[in-house]
């Protein structure tokens, strides 16, 4: 008898695998295109206008600080959306998750863009309410969507679709930003904060009838049906979902702190970053500071592209090393220098997105490989979320109040700690290249697979 793949270790070897990968990938990049697309208006709006709309009687200091909590509001959801959504998605599969989830992020942006303006307490109480609905969604379609595509894609080009899947998070930024652009230019000052600002939310309506759609014709993941099946029989059955906290404790340890890093870098720049450069001290306009995270996003499309590439041929640690000296690099330059010239903040704002994006090619594919297939989902969606709670969340909002105590020198010390320390955590992860996702947590099946895998790499 030969020793093979198992049958699901090359879902693209049928034309049926080819198809489902095909459209898992344009179901991923949709639903992430939405979901970042959102969270980045409301995270540009929140640095600019919202203070004034819904805020305005806190004082200006008090009033970027409270907008930059309700940001936060959508981080400190996810977690808990992580950990329902993923208890469900791996109990009862990903692909109705994925439904839930698109419906959730959907309607609670048409109804902050119906929202009205300076009504005081009661409204801002409704957009916390909706954006804790748009971060408890992220918390499971972010990972449900990258997990879709892992589980139905080649496990030797595993990084490369994955990058794929994930360049809709910065071609979302540029949309968005390209939009606050083209409405603050094309409307006046008073037009834009009475409608214009509401355009992009309503506008989500077309992309989830488009994302629903094809998801419609996305089946559920090889991996997870394969787990559904052996897991009626298995022992530990029940140990599922939230479970993940007790079973594998230290992979969600290291891979939390592993994209500390990583998304403390985007947040403080695509974020924090707005005020910091249209303040007194920069002096930017504020279309100016938009266009530049526009070209920066676009750029970065490219590096995304190129870290899924890369990790398939070097390992997903090396990418991750990579891209975390980029973003140290960036980060001290950024608050280092801090010119007025557009040109040369757009360097450093592209050198610090482009890392970023550059090892998140590679990061559907690490946290993956770190978990068996029935408490994937749970896993990686608790790391990626409370990495997002402790590190994303309270970025701008801590930023703007160390800059108050000591300057932005004290901003830019305090994020390169959390970066080295992101490299550390890397260093004790294991290297998943090339592993089966559906014999993963089955040693003597895995061993095979990684064998053949190795031979087709090399």
């Amino acid at each position: 008898m030969t020793t093979g793949s198992p049958p699901h270790s090359r879902s693209q070897s049928s034309g049926r695998g080819s198809s489902q990968q095909v459209k898992a990938v344009a179901s991923g990049s949709l639903g992430n295109a939405l979901e970042y697309f959102d969270f980045a208006i409301y995270g540009a709006l929140a640095a600019t206008i919202f203070p004034k709309l819904f805020f305005g009687g806190m004082g200006e200091t008090g009033a970027l600080l409270a907008s930059f909590a309700t940001f936060g509001v959508g981080f400190v959801a996810r977690p808990v959306g992580a950990l329902v959504l993923g208890h469900l998605g791996d109990k009862f599969g990903r692909r109705p998750i994925l439904f839930a989830t698109l419906v959730m992020m959907g309607g609670a942006s048409i109804l902050i863009g119906l929202l009205p303006t300076d009504q005081g307490i009661s409204i801002a109480v409704v957009l916390v309410l909706l954006r804790a609905i748009q971060g408890f969604s992220l918390g499971g379609e972010v990972t449900g969507n990258k997990l879709i595509v892992m589980e139905h894609c080649d496990a030797t080009r595993r990084g490369f679709f994955g990058s794929i899947m994930t360049i809709g998070s910065p071609i979302s930024q540029v949309l968005a930003n390209l939009t606050i652009v083209v409405l603050s230019a094309t409307l006046t000052d008073t037009q834009f904060e009475s409608w214009g600002w509401r355009l992009p939310f309503l506008g989500s309506i077309v992309i989830v009838a488009v994302a629903f759609f094809i998801r419609l014709r996305v089946s559920e993941t090889p991996a997870f049906e394969a787990s559904a099946k052996e897991g009626r029989s298995a022992p530990d059955a029940e140990s599922k979902g939230w479970r993940v906290l007790l079973t594998h404790p230290r992979q969600v340890a290291l891979l939390t702190m592993a994209w500390a890093g990583t998304t403390l870098s985007f947040y403080l720049v695509a974020v924090y970053g707005l005020s910091f450069l249209t303040s007194s001290t920069i002096g930017m306009s504020s279309q100016a500071a938009f266009l530049i995270l526009m070209i920066a996003h676009a750029v970065s499309v490219v590096a995304a592209l190129l870290g899924g590439l890369t990790c398939d041929r070097i390992g997903r640690k090396r990418v991750w090393y990579l891209g975390l000296t980029g973003c140290f690099v960036g980060v001290a330059l950024f608050f280092g220098v801090a010119s007025s010239s557009p040109i040369t903040m757009g360097l450093i704002v592209t050198l610090i997105l482009s890392s970023i994006q550059f090892l998140s090619g590679a990061e559907p594919a690490l946290f993956a490989e770190q978990f068996p297939t029935n408490v994937r989902f749970s896993g990686a969606a608790l790391s990626y979320t409370i990495t997002n709670l402790l590190f994303s969340s309270p970025a701008p909002f801590i930023a703007a109040a160390l800059a108050a105590v000591g300057g932005t020198s004290l901003v830019a010390f305090a994020s390169l700690i959390v970066i080295v320390f992101s490299a550390v955590a890397v260093s004790k992860l294991e290297e998943g290249g090339g592993r089966d996702l559906a014999a993963l947590g089955h040693p003597g099946r895995e061993s095979a697979v990684l064998e053949g895998a190795d031979a087709e790499r090399w």
